[in-house]
């Protein structure tokens, strides 16, 4: 007999059912929404091998998806890159003792978190056009890129701050009393601890600025893999079926990170424990009583 759950009421028999029935239902009404959908596809002519055939051709890839999707690529790791860096140190500054350094950081990581990603890129390509001779062949990469930076470096500033916050306060109270400074207890303990805690949090993130640098290729000239749908479906007429590879590709991107990040946490958590068997102590034969008489 299993043990009883603490969290819900085991279903009866009329439940299980209720319940699968309502399986039943619901899985009909999704094949009938997939078979509309296909229905549809296939009266524009967007299932036939000719509209898929493109993908077929090396050109296709060599030309507008694989350059594509390394300017996606470029822009995400760059992005991550200095974000990383940056959210820690304002989710440490958020956590100062001075006020002077707490309170205009809060500012700065609350302003960013409220203002879009778009917006952000916007006023990044502005401020490049007016005040920088960048490029303007990068000058687009650049605006993607800092959009990017100021929105997630405020999200995982706030990831960073959380993390440590969750740390018991024994942590750090050990590590005053072993001598070390704040900076030291802060760079050297707490925060690889908030690290390893926040980084299925991290990671999520990590998959938003991969998707975000999307966002560019809308307004901006930014060649990125989204971008070369338009052309692909302006030469080829296959609308759909080119957004459908591009976005298996997005997905195929952010399944390798997320399995990365598995990997890494797995090794992380890994990192402090020893593997060498336990030292047994050695037998030692007993000569002489507590009290110094021999036996």
């Amino acid at each position: 007999m299993s043990a009883p759950s603490v969290l819900y009421d085991a279903p009866g028999p009329k439940a299980k059912v209720r319940n699968t029935v309502y399986s039943v239902v619901f899985l009909v009404l999704l094949a009938a929404v997939a078979w509309l959908v296909v229905a549809a596809l296939n009266n524009k002519d967007q299932l036939t091998a000719k509209m898929w055939s493109p993908f077929l051709s090396g050109d296709t890839w060599t030309v507008y998806l694989i350059p594509g999707l390394g300017t996606t690529l470029l822009a995400a790791v760059l992005a991550i890159v200095i974000a990383l860096p940056i959210g820690a140190i304002f989710g440490i500054a958020r956590l100062s003792e001075h006020r002077w350094i707490r309170v205009p950081a809060g500012v700065l990581v609350e302003l960013f978190r409220a203002i879009p990603v778009l917006m952000l890129m916007l006023f990044a390509n502005f401020f490049y056009v007016w005040y920088t001779d960048i490029d303007s062949d990068i000058r687009p990469l650049f605006a993607v890129v800092t959009g990017l930076v100021l929105y997630n470096g405020s999200v995982l500033a706030e990831v960073f701050r959380a993390g440590i916050s969750s740390l018991p306060r024994g942590q750090s109270e050990a590590a005053y009393a072993l001598g070390l400074r704040k900076v030291q207890t802060m760079l050297t303990i707490l925060l690889p601890q908030a690290v390893t805690v926040m980084l299925p949090a991290i990671v999520s993130q990590l998959v938003v600025v991969v998707k975000d640098t999307a966002l560019g290729s809308t307004i901006l000239s930014f060649s990125d893999l989204l971008s070369n749908y338009r052309i692909l479906s302006a030469n080829f007429g296959n609308t759909i079926p080119t957004l459908i590879v591009i976005g298996l590709i997005y997905v195929v991107v952010n399944w390798v990170v997320t399995r990365l990040a598995a990997l890494l946490e797995q090794r992380m958590s890994r990192r402090g424990r020893s593997s060498a068997p336990p030292i047994k102590p050695s037998a030692v034969a007993v000569t002489a009583l507590p009290g110094g008489d021999p036996l």
